[in-house]
């Protein structure tokens, strides 16, 4: 999926992309990380843990749910411009079942949204 943000600086996309308190704004209730290891907290119960398996500063990260029975899969955050409009394009790469496709795109849709909120997109 690609969504085209109305940003000006590529710090604060990339620092709400690869960063413990980025995420918490937009992506998660909380994020606790130990270098390359994440646990990602929603409401009171609801946790994940995850390890950031690839890295580019201002480019990308890649994370894998330590949970996923298929040791290849992951999602990544992928920062580019446009160079027609000199804004930035968040890509996001994501593996769901055929079942649970239009599930996963409308929960990117909802926090892309508050991204966009949050960082003034």
């Amino acid at each position: 999926m690609e969504y085209l943000l109305n940003a000006t600086s590529r710090n604060i996309l990339w620092e709400a992309i690869s960063t413990p308190i980025g995420l918490e704004g937009w992506f998660a209730d909380r994020v606790l990380s130990d270098n390359k290891h994440l646990i990602f907290c929603w409401g009171k119960t609801e946790r994940r843990a995850a390890d950031i398996v690839g890295m580019r500063a201002y480019s990308f990260i890649r994370f894998h749910w330590l949970d996923s029975p298929v040791e290849r899969e992951y999602f990544e955050l992928r920062m580019t411009n446009s160079e027609l409009t000199n804004d930035f394009v968040l890509e996001i790469i994501d593996f769901a079942s055929a079942e649970e496709a239009d599930d996963a795109c409308e929960l990117w849709e909802s926090q892309v949204e508050t991204l966009r909120r949050t960082c003034g997109f």
